[in-house]
């Protein structure tokens, strides 16, 4: 299963033309039934040096692409309609919402830098909207939902533990389908001091601190500062990096994203997603308008913050939030191919810490059958199975039946 992205905030922040820009060349791969505006699910990538000039052989990729070097690994990028004030209570089809903003693996929080949206998401005067209070609305809605799956399943949990479970079982259960894991629930119940207090005896203020911190460390969350194109969004981007300086701020402008993705398709410029700088390659086939927006992008843009932070902020969600390690298994040592010949054919993120054993997993359950050893064909060592692989690792497994 691919990474699941979810792009959350308000209306107007420029969700969406984040979301085309990043998904510019690929297929919707699926749509979630709802009766008005649909959140929809398309295919970006996670970019990441590849590992075949280090051996000096040419690859041929399956599940990614390799483009001069660089490895595209397919991430599912879900933009989900803006929520509204009360969501958590179900209004603007919220609860559908936040289910399926909870099922991400993390989440890119688009604010309007600009400050061009009221509170409500309604387009304002540019300068007059907040984004500070945009980020916390939207912030304190994904933390009232998590509060009321708690405190809605009071006796549920309290039941659970006189019958036998310990309470770390008992709260992971309500918010197992949306990514919460044991060390989840028990890493916070003991930072907030809550480990060796009765669950009955919990007060309202103890589940809404849970709740809170349980959406913090399950969902990882970055911001995104949208339109810092516009003038005086700078500033703006200061005030979130200060007020939020626990959070990632990255500096983005969808729009030089989605203009320069979109002139590279058209074969007018040269240009590489997350790319420090592009090259016009056909310049008599651009107009006035054309050669100054790209003129501002090069100086004002690249200029100042070296991209247009599209790609850059999926690449940090996924290799500094997610904390994921780029592994490439083969089955040929040798050839470093797979069984039909393919060179360096797959790349699979696994989470820092994962093992030669998750590994084998995660490519196939039979592979853990009789699982001997793991072989880093980089250096030739052997691995034993609870040896935590590292980034750009790439190994070969060695089981019973192999041998």
């Amino acid at each position: 299963m691919p990474i699941k992205l979810g792009l959350i905030g308000k209306t107007n922040t420029g969700k969406t033309t984040f979301y085309n820009a990043a998904t510019l060349s690929s297929e919707e791969i699926s749509s979630y039934p709802f009766t008005t505006k649909k959140p929809v699910s398309g295919v970006a990538h996670a970019i990441t040096l590849c590992v075949h000039p280090e051996f000096k052989i040419q690859d041929n990729p399956n599940n990614s692409k390799c483009v001069d070097g660089w490895r595209y690994i397919p991430v599912e990028l879900i933009d989900l309609p803006g929520l509204i004030k009360d969501a958590w209570k179900g209004k603007g089809l919220g609860n559908q919402f936040l289910s399926i903003a909870a099922q991400s693996d993390a989440l890119l929080h688009v604010v309007d830098a600009s400050g061009g949206i009221d509170s409500s998401g309604k387009i304002t005067e540019v300068g007059s909207g907040d984004p500070i209070s945009d980020f916390a609305d939207i912030e304190e809605e994904l933390i009232l939902w998590y509060h009321k799956i708690l405190e809605g399943n009071r006796d549920k949990v309290s039941k659970s533990i006189r019958t036998g479970s310990s309470i770390v079982d008992a709260i992971t259960d309500l918010y197992r389908g949306i990514g919460v894991n044991p060390i989840h629930v028990k890493d916070s119940l003991l930072k907030l001091g809550l480990g060796d207090k009765e669950f009955d005896n919990f007060d309202m203020v103890d589940t809404k601190k849970l709740a809170s911190y349980i959406r913090k460390i399950s969902k990882p969350t970055l911001i995104v500062a949208n339109k810092i194109d516009v003038e005086g969004a700078d500033k703006n981007f200061a005030r979130l990096r200060e007020r939020f300086n626990d959070s990632i701020v990255i500096p983005v402008s969808g729009d030089s994203e989605f203009s320069l993705r979109r002139a590279e398709q058209k074969g007018l410029i040269k240009y590489s997603p997350g790319s420090e700088q592009f090259e016009i390659i056909k310049s008599e086939d651009l107009n006035e308008k054309q050669i100054n927006a790209l003129d501002f992008i090069k100086k004002g843009i690249m200029g100042e913050y070296m991209r247009t932070g599209v790609q850059f902020a999926i690449n940090v969600a996924v290799f500094k939030l997610l904390k994921m390690n780029s592994i490439y298994p083969v089955a040929d040592e040798k050839l470093l191919a797979d069984k039909k010949g393919r060179v360096l054919p797959d790349l699979i993120l696994l989470k820092a810490g994962a093992t030669i054993a998750d590994l084998a997993k995660e490519i196939h359950t039979d592979l853990t059958k009789g699982l001997l050893y793991g072989k880093d064909l980089r250096y030739n060592l052997r691995l034993p199975v609870d040896y935590q692989l590292r980034d750009r690792d790439v190994v070969s497994l060695v089981s019973a039946s192999k041998k």
